[in-house]
């Protein structure tokens, strides 16, 4: 694909920005695997995506801020605290010229970890894989 980029890995993907936004990547990165240590690591929609039972987060850098994708119910669950970013259903918008918010980014990465083993757990054993 002419001028389209495929990264194979999240460390290729934090490998192609500057310096500086490689270092908020990595942060980000770093914030998602202490509180989720069982989730996995992979690229989906070329961003860094992290799953456990399921997507878990994604994240990317834009030009003007880390976006990152809890999917919509991380965004409820902080609706509050999220209240001051840019943002949409699934997503917000941690602008380059702030401190990223490592610690709630920790705690929603958690929620959702959490969220996706009770829905793991809940789902009779055996069961195919079922299309809503």
């Amino acid at each position: 694909m002419e001028g389209k980029i495929e990264y194979g890995s999240i460390d290729e993907y934090i490998a192609s920005f500057p310096p500086e936004i490689q270092q908020l990547l990595a942060s980000v990165r770093e914030t998602i695997r202490e509180a989720a240590p069982e989730a996995t690591e992979k690229i989906s929609y070329q961003m860094p995506t992290y799953a456990l039972h399921g997507n878990l987060v994604h994240f990317a850098a834009f030009k003007n801020h880390i976006g990152f994708y809890p999917a919509p119910q991380g965004i409820e669950a902080f609706k509050k605290e999220l209240s001051v970013y840019k943002g949409a259903k699934g997503s917000v918008q941690f602008p380059l010229d702030q401190p990223l918010p490592l610690e709630l980014i920790a705690r929603i990465v958690k929620y959702r970890a959490e969220e996706n083993k009770r829905k793991a757990a809940a789902k009779p054993k055996g069961a195919a894989r079922q299309s809503k």
